[in-house]
C-alpha cells in the first residue's frame, strides 16, 4: 500500500496539479475517488478535520492539506524530507 493517499473527483484542476507533482517526483500515490465512492468522503472529512474539499493529501498520517499545501511544501523545500519520513 502506498504511503500516500489522494481523496480527489474527476475534473478537478487542483487534484490533477497535485497528482501531476507527485508523479513528477516518482512518489506512488493511492486515489480515492469521492465522487464514485461518495461513503468515502466522510472519511476524507474525518482525516482531514472537517475539510470537504478535494484534494485532500495524506503523507502517511500526516495530513498535508490539499494542492496549495502540498505545492507550498514543494517551494519550501520541505515535501521531499516528509515523503522520506513517511518511507
Amino acid at each position: 500500500m502506498s504511503r500516500v493517499t489522494i481523496y480527489s473527483s474527476p475534473f478537478c484542476p487542483y487534484c490533477y496539479m497535485a497528482k501531476k507533482l507527485l508523479t513528477q517526483k516518482g512518489v506512488a500515490f493511492d486515489e480515492i475517488d469521492v465522487m464514485m465512492h461518495p461513503k468515502r468522503r466522510d472519511e476524507m472529512m474525518a482525516r482531514a478535520g472537517g475539510r470537504r474539499t478535494v484534494p485532500q493529501i495524506f503523507v502517511g498520517d500526516t495530513h498535508v492539506g490539499g494542492n496549495d499545501d502540498l505545492q507550498a511544501l514543494e517551494r519550501a523545500g520541505r515535501l521531499d524530507e516528509l515523503l522520506e519520513s513517511a518511507r
